[in-house]
């Protein structure tokens, strides 16, 4: 596409007509949102090897920044589960300071795909690599928090899958039954808390009116969280917390601070700083196309995938120079946001408010929240980003499907995400072309045409081939069959190419068809090509490959 600066938040279009009914849905809907994002924030940061804060002010910042900026109306962004495996890498790997700096370029490529309009090119990933991975960073969620649900006592996780799990078993001898209780509650609680309120439910038959509804409305993470941190305080749990390993979280404004930077530093950093982009951008728009399915509001509009691109990059810009971690869409809050009543970009920046006014005013209470309860919401958390119904799915699809998705899926567990997407997205570009090539025929007319005993002396024997599908690169071998005919045949032989179902032609495959001319030529033929549809058309007549035909004793393209 060409290039085009072209920057106007969603925000600019959504305020014209804007009423008060509009403006208090949105604040409704960002308030409650805003109470959903704070476990969600913390568990995130503290799963991803950061401290809680790190998690909060990236929710703050960057979901402000998103919301305001960003091509979509109802999108939250904020820390999302999604990058908790590669940040923790990251972190693991090179250290925090060089998280900000992969976190701040991954943020200028971001920018950058939106103003150059690449945001569809994100389209491109197979759905069997996405469905892959996502089930991939699930599981390493859910093994990452084995540990604080079980409540063992590890100094530090290791980075890798096999690493991780004989960790566990090293030290499985240190199980914590106040922290799995803990855990275990907040799972159960997470899983029955909506369907308490259901039609039908034995809570909706003891109460009524306005009483459930009020219920109805708390977030499920929220009751877990107060429930619990209550109960462990209460009854003196010896269970690990925020204000135990962390000391607590900063009751301040973050400060502006300037990572160590260098380009030596930036070079070493272009595989996560690519992880990082790649991962923002793919999540941020399945996530808004989620969001474009899910809305109801008669003012909403399809998402601008490349002004949310820039709105993302801006976010993750900035986001690092306070501390914080990469950000995108974040789909359960989005379907949070919409199923709250938002209408507009408005409310994701009221959940950010929200999030600021909760952290100054309440962060000493966080230092009672055990982390076995975070660590319940993020398996919770865990369980829902799973697609687990594709792998029972399977049996309906083709060997590539399967071999594509499980195959990303281990390569995400196993190893890392950059690797599985590397090497899936090679595996669909190899399966892709091995399966146009299959579709590509060169099928041969019944019988050719023989030359009558009347005819006249030089009158040739015509052979027709009927070519179907895509003449390219993967394909051009199919060929070869043609030449050997004409070689092993009459003298003179005229060949037609019947290019009627011939959709595509490179030039591998126009190279191919100059063997076919090259091999009639030398037997004293002429070789036609006839019904060529536009775009075989045009490389043929901009290669001069039409007036080497012509000039094969008057043979022409017949369009």
């Amino acid at each position: 596409m060409p290039f085009s600066p072209a920057f106007r938040p969603r925000l600019i279009d959504a305020l014209r007509g804007y009423t008060k009914s509009r403006w208090l849905a949105d604040v409704g809907a960002g308030v409650t949102v805003g109470i959903v994002a704070l476990p969600l924030a913390m568990a995130f940061a503290i799963a991803s090897g950061l401290k809680p804060e790190a998690g909060l002010w990236t929710a703050i910042i960057a979901g402000f920044l998103i919301s305001a900026l960003g091509g979509a109306n109802t999108q939250i962004g904020g820390p999302a589960g999604a990058f908790i495996v590669i940040v923790y890498g990251i972190v693991e790997r090179y250290g925090v300071a060089n998280l900000l700096i992969s976190t701040a370029c991954a943020g200028v490529i971001l920018v950058l795909l939106g103003l150059f309009r690449l945001g569809t090119l994100v389209r491109f990933v197979p759905v069997s690599i996405v469905i892959g991975f996502t089930n991939g960073i699930a599981v390493l969620i859910a093994l990452s928090q084995v540990k604080d649900w079980l409540g063992l006592s590890i100094d530090r996780m290791p980075g890798n899958f096999f690493s991780q799990v004989s960790t566990l078993a090293q030290h499985i001898g240190t199980f914590n039954p106040y922290a799995f209780g803990l855990g275990l509650a907040c799972v159960a609680l997470l899983f029955l808390w909506p369907r308490l309120f259901l039609k039908g439910s034995p809570v909706i038959r003891l109460m009524e009116g306005h009483t459930v509804r009020r219920f109805a409305r708390v977030p499920a993470p929220v009751v877990a969280l107060v429930a619990l941190s209550l109960l462990a305080w209460g009854l003196r749990f010896p269970v690990e917390t925020i204000g135990s390993r962390f000391g607590g979280i900063p009751q301040a404004l973050p400060v502006f601070a300037l990572p160590d930077f260098s380009w030596e530093t930036v070079r070493l950093l272009v595989t996560p700083t690519l992880t990082i982009a790649l991962l923002g951008a793919i999540e941020s728009l399945l996530c808004a196309r989620v969001a474009d399915q899910l809305a109801t509001d008669p003012h909403h509009k399809k998402h601008d995938p490349n002004q949310e691109l820039m709105a993302q990059g801006a976010a993750n810009m900035i986001v690092p120079f306070f501390g914080g971690m990469p950000a995108t869409g974040t789909i359960a809050r989005t379907v949070t946001n919409i199923r709250a009543g938002a209408t507009s970009p408005v409310a994701g920046m009221v959940h950010a408010l929200t999030l600021l006014a909760i952290v100054l005013v309440a962060a000493p209470l966080a230092l009672h929240i055990p982390l076995a309860v975070l660590a319940g919401i993020l398996l919770f958390v865990a369980w829902n980003m799973g697609e687990w119904h594709e792998f029972v799915r399977l049996k309906h699809f083709s060997n590539h499907y399967r071999l594509l998705m499980l195959g990303t899926f281990f390569l995400t567990v196993v190893f890392d995400l950059t690797v599985a997407v590397e090497v899936g997205l090679f595996m669909a570009c190899a399966l892709f072309v091995r399966r146009m090539s299959g579709l590509f025929r060169a099928v041969r007319e019944p019988e050719p045409i023989p030359t009558p005993p009347s005819a006249a002396p030089g009158q040739h024997t015509v052979a027709r081939w009927r070519l179907h599908g895509a003449l390219f690169f993967g394909a051009a071998a199919k060929i070869d069959p043609i030449v050997q005919a004409v070689e092993t045949g009459p003298p003179g032989m005229d060949v037609v190419l019947d290019a009627c179902e011939l959709v595509a032609l490179d030039t591998t495959g126009l190279d191919a068809l100059e063997q076919i001319l090259k091999a009639v030529a030398a037997r004293g033929g002429r070789m036609s090509v006839v019904n060529l549809h536009e775009q075989p058309r045009s490389l043929i007549e901009r290669s001069g490959f039409a007036d080497r035909l012509a000039a094969q004793g008057g043979a022409s393209v017949d369009v």
